[in-house]
Parts: C-alpha cells; structure tokens; sequence
C-alpha cells in the first residue's frame, strides 16, 4: 500500500494529540509506526519543505527522510477532468462573491463607528479568510499532495478538508484522519509483530 501524507497530520491537534503531545513528538512516533509498517509513505518536496518552516524536526530529519519518501509528482504527464477545473473555476467565482459581500458589510459597520474599525478588520480577515479558503485547494501544496496521491493511486492521509473534497473528486482513496494510528497499527510488518 502506498500513502501520500500532508503536514496537517503533524501540525493539526486533533490528529498529532493521537501520536503525541507536541507536532514534534508526533512525528516521532509516527516515524517509529510508519517505519514498521507494511506502507510505503510519500510526501512532495513542496510540502516537505513547508513542514520543515512550521516545526522543528532538525533532531529527525534525516530519519524522516528514510521512513518518508520526499517525492514530487510528474506534474507534466498527469491528465485530470477537465470537468474538476470547470468546477473550481465555479466555485472559486462564488467565494469571491461571498468575500466581496462580507467586506462590503464590514465597511458599511466601520462607517458608522470608526472607533472600532480596528476590530471590525480582524473580523473582516477572519470571515474573508473563511469564505475564501475554508474548504478548498488552496497552495500549489496542497495541490502536489492531490496530484501525488493520484499518480501513485495511493491513499491520502491529511486532516485538510479541502484536500479532502478534491480527493473525493478524483477518486483518491482516503481514511478518516482519526483513523491513521489505526492504520499504522494494522500495517506492522509481521515479522516485527512475531519478534
């Protein structure tokens, strides 16, 4: 089996609290599970690279770097339907929508209170932020991981919501985020279970 891992599963705490008290515990013992099982695991350089800017695995590096395979995918052979491009265009479009709606109703509050324009404007980022990225492929990240995922025809293994809906799109076989300790623990190789 074959699996194509995003940094979410490090970085979110719903999923490293499974592993670990910190990402960089996490990653200790998810390395430990993943070296043991009868998985091969993936990640793209552009994510990889994004991980190590958000955690401080210095220590495990190059352990990451056997157990994880740092690999991009051939982003000029894969074909996708057109129809999944059509669609993100669309939605795209009505997030930007949305997000236009919502600085227009903030701007209309800070009009009439300019004293609290400062917290009007975090409450316009955090609902822009929402409208606009809650939910989709957002970074050419993101998208690495999806076109990895479909060119080894492996399974996905992020807690991103959006890289999840793109996923099902396409087909990419995915499992709940909660479930991944469960899968390490059924993949053991067998001779480490019996020795």
């Amino acid at each position: 089996m074959k699996a194509v891992i995003d940094t979410s599963i490090f970085t979110n705490p719903d999923i490293y609290g499974v592993f670990g008290d910190s990402p960089r515990r996490a990653t200790e013992v998810f390395l430990e599970l993943a070296q043991n099982a009868q998985v091969e695991f993936f990640m793209p350089s552009s994510v990889y690279s994004e991980f190590l800017k958000v955690t401080d695995i210095e220590p495990l590096k190059e352990r990451f770097e056997i157990v994880i395979r740092i690999r991009s995918p051939f982003r000029y052979k894969i074909q996708l339907p057109a129809q999944l491009l059509y669609e993100f265009i669309e939605e795209m479009r009505a997030r930007v929508n949305r997000g236009l709606r919502i600085a227009e109703e903030h701007l209309k509050e800070a009009s009439k209170s300019p004293e609290e324009s400062a917290k009007l404007v975090n409450k316009l980022r955090e609902k822009y932020r929402e409208a606009l990225r809650a939910g989709i492929i957002d970074s050419k990240e993101d998208l690495d991981v999806i076109l990895l995922a479909f060119e080894l025809d492996a399974l996905l293994l992020s807690a991103d919501e959006g890289l999840r809906k793109f996923a099902d799109k396409l087909g990419i076989r995915l499992i709940d985020p909660a479930g991944i300790q469960n899968l390490l623990h059924s993949s053991l190789k067998v001779d480490k279970i019996q020795g």
